[in-house]
């Protein structure tokens, strides 16, 4: 995929040259885990990952994964924490459902993240379902995107 100019943002397919500034921005790895750094280099490694960026650098990363009952899943959507609330998010969702290679795309998250739960209602994502016990006490909400 080649970059796609929109505005400020560029959004392009991460190569794993790329990987370690994506681990810098994601505030899981970030905060050390390594099991999440672990996660976004082989995501890179494997091709799976969009970036958003601008002049300054990565703003944020989508990756999309066809394991989910042979459909898209949006397994993570990570924009860095200061470049929340600009846009970043949504155009990294509108790239994963305009460049999906099945039918349908979802994606969940957790009942206590109401900011990609506003997200996700704002970009036409619909409600698909809710599972208990993955996060003690912090049931999964998936959503499904918008056909066409």
């Amino acid at each position: 995929m080649n970059a796609i100019d929109l505005g400020e943002l560029a959004v392009r397919r991460a190569s794993e040259s790329d990987a370690e500034a994506l681990v810098r921005i994601d505030s899981v790895a970030a905060s050390g885990d390594a099991e999440r750094g672990a996660s976004v280099r082989r995501w890179c490694r494997q091709g799976l990952v969009t970036m958003a960026e601008d002049a300054s650098g990565p703003l944020g990363y989508c990756v999309v994964e066809y394991t989910f009952f042979e459909q898209g899943f949006v397994t993570m959507l990570m924009v860095a924490r200061t470049s929340r609330g600009r846009g970043v998010g949504a155009r990294l969702l509108a790239d994963a459902a305009a460049s999906r290679a099945t039918p349908k795309l979802f994606t969940s998250t957790n009942v206590s993240n109401q900011p990609m739960q506003r997200l996700l209602r704002r970009a036409g994502w619909s409600p698909a379902g809710l599972l208990h016990g993955l996060d003690e006490g912090d049931p999964e909400l998936f959503y499904l995107c918008p056909q066409g």
